[in-house]
């Protein structure tokens, strides 16, 4: 394959901010903790506001935003170093992700580690400035953000562990504010899980040929033609499980009104999305994070009305 062939495949843009802005020595590694793509910091992020706001008396608490914000770009950084190190030989193999630092060679594996280190710490820094509760909380999430990366080898349903890894935030939003678990929160928890199933199936459909190739699992390979009703499921389920999660927290009746729209949303993507063509799977995975935010003025509305 030809540099340019590579340069035109790779999910690396080129002559961007970082390309432009950066110091040469600093740039794979932001490219290492995917700055330049902060779609998975906004999927990280969103459970813990939603949860944040649903805890909260009426408005929620924009120190515990600022915190849950900081923390959702250190760690989902961890979380892609995590991943590139342990598919550095599979990314090699595939033109979206060969040119990533570490396949690339930009970066070393013990380089790779040491950066490790210091995102963990940096995130480490922030989950300290909440209740100790919450603190424990956060901590017991590291180990589903360690297995993931093995999961695409041994089962089709790795966006499964992903979503139990990305939805944490669903849990210590309220416990950052309540210092507890209730079963609002668990719920909400539950409806992120689905929605992530939802749209990392959609996103893994981008490299579906590349990993039949190598021996990679996910469930977009596991349902093939049959992902739209899937999505439909997986979406429908997301919306019922919020309204759920609402209805327990005693939101008025905003809440339902403007999720209406956030399930209007997620239908969109179900009904729309072309599975054949790489660059509508990413356009809509990458909308999520306006049902992200339809949802959480979704809460703040109920909680406000209420």
């Amino acid at each position: 394959m030809t540099d340019t062939v590579k340069s035109a495949a790779s999910d690396i843009p080129a002559g961007d901010w970082i390309d432009r802005l950066m110091p040469a020595a600093l740039k794979p590694y932001f490219r290492l903790a995917r700055i330049d793509r902060p779609i998975g910091v906004w999927l990280l992020l969103f459970p813990c506001w939603w949860s944040v706001a649903l805890a909260a008396p009426s408005w929620p608490d924009l120190w515990l935003f600022a915190l849950f914000a900081i923390g959702a770009l250190v760690m989902r950084g961890a979380g892609c170093t995590v991943n590139d190190i342990a598919d550095r030989k599979f990314d090699a193999q595939v033109a979206r992700t060969s040119a990533r630092p570490i396949p690339s060679g930009a970066v070393s594996v013990p380089q790779a580690i040491t950066f490790l280190c210091l995102q963990l710490l940096a995130g480490l820094i922030v989950l300290m400035q909440f209740n100790m509760f919450t603190v424990a909380l956060g901590m017991s999430s590291l180990a589903l953000v360690a297995v993931y990366p093995l999961m695409k080898r041994i089962t089709y349903w790795p966006q499964l562990v992903l979503g139990l890894a990305f939805n944490w935030g669903a849990l210590m939003g309220w416990a950052a504010v309540r210092g507890e678990i209730d079963a609002s929160p668990l719920v909400l928890y539950a409806a992120g899980v689905l929605w992530t199933l939802g749209y990392d199936t959609i996103y893994a459909h981008q490299d579906k040929e590349d990993d039949v190739l190598i021996g990679l699992k996910s469930t977009a390979l596991k349902f093939g033609e049959f992902t739209r009703p899937w999505l439909f499921g997986f979406y429908g389920g997301t919306t019922a499980l919020m309204v759920v999660a609402g209805y327990l927290a005693h939101l008025a009746w905003p809440f339902y009104a403007v999720m209406a729209l956030a399930a209007g949303c997620l239908a969109w993507q179900a009904a729309s999305v072309d599975i054949a063509n790489p660059k509508d799977c990413l356009a809509k995975f990458k909308s999520n994070r306006y049902f992200g935010w339809i949802v959480l003025a979704a809460v703040i509305a109920g909680q406000v009305a209420g």
